[in-house]
């Protein structure tokens, strides 16, 4: 996307998540923010006030420029960028946008050629366009994600950040890709729009299908009663967890029988088939828990690839960071910071030609481009020091 011009009007997650694909694909993403700046800026004193990663993963490449738009002076700020612009970028809410002047009617009439992307909690028409959302209200909660792990009776697991917000975030680059190249055949802008609430569908669309197909209800399993019983997890003696793999599972089951090195099991008709470890499942499953208890799950990963048994380790995150097939997927990047420095970030997950896009500055500082952004738009020093201390821009 080198030479692609995105103007960024967004806060916290999904937008700005969205921006920072872009970037990292080689957009030019210019990031309006408050004269405050973004409210996830303040995340840096969970970290000790040195560093904001999560902040930084969805804002790094970009350029900043602190503009109130409520002022007529910078919401022309705003409009100026808009008019150079093929991208805006937005997760503010339909009626905040409507207040500015920023829907996307009157932007669409400003230019016409603009990609416009709307990002929001619950979608643009509806009663509650204008609910406030986050991912953990649009995605987690109102979209079954929550209830679809929680087993009937137990607590509500809490989510971790970000889940919902960097999956529509990516959902929204694909629009916005799809977006541009339909203008390279048309000439014409579209309205993109996605929200957390469809993209939480979306990803629960193997029980919501059929919910809406069938009229069935779905439930969450217990790891133990699950239908097949070798796609599920178990544990070794030294207490790790891992997930056997065998969705085929009258394909896999003769293997699985060489790992566990217990050929009777093949003779027991309620092991023998899927019907009949389906429905004996939880019987099954306490059967290869005992046996898979009997060694480290290391020791069963050998015997498991020896034998052809598909299987994963269960891993925590900070799993992943001395992980070197996390490495050799090119799940990391460098990203570069102000004294020049570099530091290991999560890489966004998509990759052109076996290389990972290269990030060629820092997330910046609140502002930091305000001057330099006005400069190209053809403003002069006189009129940059007349929009500061009128308070339109920081």
């Amino acid at each position: 996307m080198d030479g692609v011009k995105v103007v960024e009007i967004g806060l916290w997650l999904a937008g700005p998540a969205c921006g920072a694909i872009l970037a990292d694909w080689g957009a030019d993403v210019v990031k309006i923010e408050p004269l405050d700046g973004d409210p996830f800026r303040g995340y840096a004193y969970l970290f000790g006030g040195e560093a904001n990663p999560p902040f930084e993963l969805d804002n790094r490449g970009k350029r900043s420029i602190a503009v109130d738009l409520r002022q007529p002076a910078g919401l022309q700020v705003a409009l100026d960028l808009l008019t150079e612009a093929d991208v805006l970028v937005t997760n503010y809410r339909p009626g905040g946008l409507e207040r500015l002047g920023l829907s996307w009617p009157e932007v669409h009439a400003h230019n016409p050629r603009l990609v416009y992307l709307s990002l929001t909690g619950y979608g643009l028409e509806g009663p509650e366009r204008d609910r406030a959302a986050y991912d953990m209200g649009a995605f987690w909660a109102r979209a079954g994600v929550a209830a679809s792990l929680t087993l009937e009776g137990q607590p509500l697991p809490y989510q971790r950040g970000g889940m919902g917000d960097h999956m529509t975030g990516l959902a929204a680059a694909g629009g916005v890709a799809a977006a541009l190249f339909r203008r390279e055949r048309t000439g014409e802008g579209t309205l993109v729009e996605t929200s957390m609430l469809r993209l939480g569908m979306y990803q629960m669309g193997t029980d919501l299908s059929a919910n809406v197909r069938l009229g069935t209800k779905t439930f969450a399993t217990p790891l133990h009663e699950a239908v097949n019983p070798l796609l599920t997890g178990y544990q070794g003696s030294d207490g790790e967890w891992f997930w056997l793999l065998c969705l085929e599972g009258d394909r896999h089951w003769p293997r699985v029988l060489a790992a566990l090195d217990k050929p009777a099991l093949g003779d027991d008709p309620r092991f023998n088939s899927i019907e009949g470890r389906g429905a004996n499942a939880k019987l099954v499953a306490a059967e290869l828990q005992a046996i898979f208890a009997t060694r480290t799950r290391d020791e069963w990963g050998e015997i498991f690839d020896r034998e052809g048994v598909w299987w994963a380790r269960v891993q925590h995150t900070h799993d992943l960071v001395d992980d070197p097939q996390a490495a050799a997927a090119r799940g990391f990047v460098d990203m570069p910071l102000a004294d020049g420095t570099t530091v290991r970030m999560v890489a966004t997950p998509v990759d052109f030609d076996g290389r990972s896009p290269q990030i060629s500055q820092p997330t910046p500082e609140l502002g930091q481009h305000t001057e330099l952004v006005l400069l190209e738009l053809g403003r002069t020093w006189d009129e940059i020091e007349a929009l500061r201390e009128a308070g339109a821009i920081a």
